[in-house]
């Protein structure tokens, strides 16, 4: 069969090199198209700022290109020193902002082609890289908070990093591009991956079983540990979610992961690969819209696949029962058990930067850099500041006072939500998302306040196209642009995130959206105020909750 042609760009660019080098010469302020998709592998998108094109005489527009770089930072955690580096370069190559994302990692906009190569040196020197934050190969590894600094919780840390390293592209491609490193003589092997990688992404989590701060079903891949005398004794091991879909294709879905059973804690990285290497071999190579492994799962069943990962792992999956999920509360000011304390600062979007009357970036800076502080960055677009000493509180307090910086938690309609970045620079973006949420979310909470529901604020989750970057599918109330100023509207999700949407229509213009809300509401106040919103919705029938919705215009 012919290859696809992302398949054979693969496979002919020399394990990732392609002509990145030849390409970093030359004097255009972009890369080629067929190169775009090899700098994903090495943690970089290329996008184009559609509020700065500039109009040409001919009549036409400019595309106004830069990059934006992500992280491989496994369990989202920094020290002081590598914090700096990130927040540096925001302000010295990007567009003055850090946006922490959904999977633990940092971003940053807007940097021109002639400053990708130092930008990634910079990050090199902080003992962190960007290789494999994108492409078809696995992801940044996202791993349970830490904020009370437990001792078994600690011990994931090693799991994570052990994890990301023995995934990471064994292609010296990244060195020699962007390092300077030598390249070495004689044929390069990827012995996981093989020379056309993955079909598509792959991302695991891990965490301890009964704590869902990772959202693990949402995992292409993902393991809870079990504890016995302060060890890892085993995992619980979980495989097939994934939220991506296209609207209105039917043969694309979100799907929550399936639990294979528990394992033994020697058998981690053997059961790992074995489920990496079934999502290589058996997904989709043809259609990348139906390339995750989630499609392998679910049309060849969980049977197939727990059968198939014992024959390539060795190991045997043991059916024990499942603990209940109760995600901590992270916000605010907490003790952790060294005595020490944290501080869980909500981001809303996560977008670190500072505005008039809300210095955001600078105090954050001020405070990791004064008092040495690590940090770690949440699956939930939040920052946590590690190891902060009583003394030093008060003034700490000050700091982000002054700066217009809230300690606190604030409501939790707001404390839960999130959004994907969307318009002007994702290139898969077709409505607004980041720039929306909050007035978005101001209505909902006048909402929640007209029918006294403040007390049950349902996760919102927004996202500017339906690839699901923000999970909008796993939440209780979770929109997805069709189109501009146009959305879907999912319903029905649970609060640990266990549970996928379902659609309550998808053509939903944002001019009727605070009607629509007002109406879901009024049925939930009536029918089940003691209930969850995403409980409620996910009782009743579908075709009861369209009825006492407005009519919507055709499909556009």
């Amino acid at each position: 069969m012919e290859l696809s042609k992302n398949e054979k760009l693969k496979q002919d660019s020399g394990f990732l090199r392609g002509s990145i080098v030849e390409e970093l010469k030359n004097s255009s302020a972009s890369f080629e198209k067929d190169t775009t998709l090899l700098l994903k592998f090495h943690g970089m998108y290329q996008q184009d700022n559609r509020d700065a094109r500039v109009k040409t005489e001919e009549g036409g527009t400019e595309k106004a290109h830069s990059l934006m770089i992500r992280g491989r930072i496994p369990g989202g955690r920094l020290n002081t020193e590598q914090y700096l580096v990130w927040d540096e370069l925001a302000s010295r190559v990007g567009n003055g902002s850090m946006r922490l994302t959904t999977r633990q990692s940092i971003q940053l906009h807007g940097i021109l082609k002639q400053d990708i190569k130092r930008t990634l040196q910079k990050i090199h020197e902080s003992l962190l890289s960007t290789t494999g934050a994108c492409g078809d190969i696995v992801r940044n590894v996202t791993q349970s908070l830490n904020f009370l600094n437990d001792p078994s919780l600690a011990k994931l840390d090693g799991v994570a990093q052990l994890i990301s390293d023995h995934f990471r592209a064994r292609s010296g491609a990244y060195a020699e591009v962007w390092l300077d490193d030598e390249k070495l003589p004689g044929p390069v092997e990827e012995p996981i991956y093989g020379d056309r990688y993955l079909p598509r992404k792959f991302k695991i989590g891990v965490t301890a079983a009964g704590n869902n701060s990772i959202d693990i079903y949402t995992n292409d891949m993902g393991f809870a540990a079990t504890f016995e005398n302060g060890q890892i004794n085993g995992y619980f091991v979980f495989a097939g979610g994934g939220l991506g879909r296209t609207h209105r294709n039917a043969k694309t879905y979100a799907r929550v992961a399936d639990n294979l059973g528990w394992i033994p804690a020697s058998k981690l990285i053997p059961v790992a690969e074995a489920i990496v290497t079934i999502h290589r071999d058996f997904g989709d190579r043809n259609d990348r819209k139906h390339a995750r492994l989630k499609y392998v799962v679910a049309e060849k069943g969980i049977d197939w696949m727990r059968t198939e990962t014992e024959s390539r792992s060795g190991a045997k999956f043991e059916q024990k029962p499942l603990p209940a999920w109760n995600t901590p509360e992270y916000l605010g000011w907490q003790k952790a058990k060294d005595g020490t304390l944290t501080l869980g600062l909500h981001i809303l979007a996560g977008r670190i930067v500072d505005n008039a009357g809300h210095s955001l970036k600078t105090s954050l800076r001020n405070v990791i850099r004064d008092y040495r502080l690590s940090t770690q960055v949440t699956p939930d677009q939040d920052l946590i500041l590690l190891g902060i000493r009583e003394s030093d509180r008060p003034a700490i307090e000050q700091v982000f006072r002054a700066a217009g910086v809230r300690m606190d938690a604030p409501n939790s309609l707001f404390s839960k939500a999130l959004a994907c970045p969307a318009l002007p620079t994702c290139s898969l973006a077709i409505a607004e998302s980041e720039r929306t949420l909050p007035a978005f979310l101001e209505v909902i909470q006048k909402k929640l306040e007209k029918y006294g529901l403040e007390d049950r604020a349902p996760t919102v989750r927004m996202t500017g196209c339906p690839n699901g970057c923000a999970r909008p599918y796993s939440a209780e109330l979770g929109f997805a642009g069709r189109s501009m100023n146009i959305y879907g509207v999912y319903v029905g999700g649970d609060y640990e995130g266990t549970r996928i949407t379902k659609e309550l229509s998808d053509n939903v213009p944002l001019s009727e959206m605070e009607g629509v809300i007002d109406r879901l509401f009024a049925m939930w106040k009536e029918q089940a105020p003691s209930d969850r919103f995403g409980d409620f919705t996910h009782r009743m029938p579908l075709e009861e909750l369209q009825k006492a919705l407005p009519a919507v215009r055709p499909a556009q």
